[in-house]
């Protein structure tokens, strides 16, 4: 699942002739292209989907919406390292057929 990311602005620099910023999702720090939204600054906070900041957030709703999908699971899942969670599942996996 590829989900749109509430991300907070830290820092924002022009990279090859394109508007990039590095962006913090609860933890998680990303680049981030600004080209959608050339005029966010830094301390703001805009929805990221695909690496692309497409919408800007005020900060109430998007620590809402980080504090939900922590919650649920989903951050790990969008941002977490895919080898590992392969690794986990085939270890659960070989726990399972350990047990029958």
């Amino acid at each position: 699942m590829c989900l749109a990311v509430p991300g907070r602005v830290t820092e924002i620099e022009e990279r090859d002739g394109t508007r990039m910023a590095v962006m913090d999702f609860g933890g998680v720090v990303k680049d981030v292209c600004l080209e959608y939204l050339p005029d966010l600054g830094v301390g703001e906070y805009a929805i990221v989907h695909v690496g692309f900041a497409l919408q800007r957030l005020d900060e109430e709703s998007a620590r809402r919406t980080l504090a939900l999908f922590e919650e649920l699971g989903l951050l790990q899942e969008e941002f977490g390292d895919p080898w590992e969670a392969a690794a986990a599942a085939g270890t659960e996996h070989g726990a399972e057929e350990a047990g029958r």
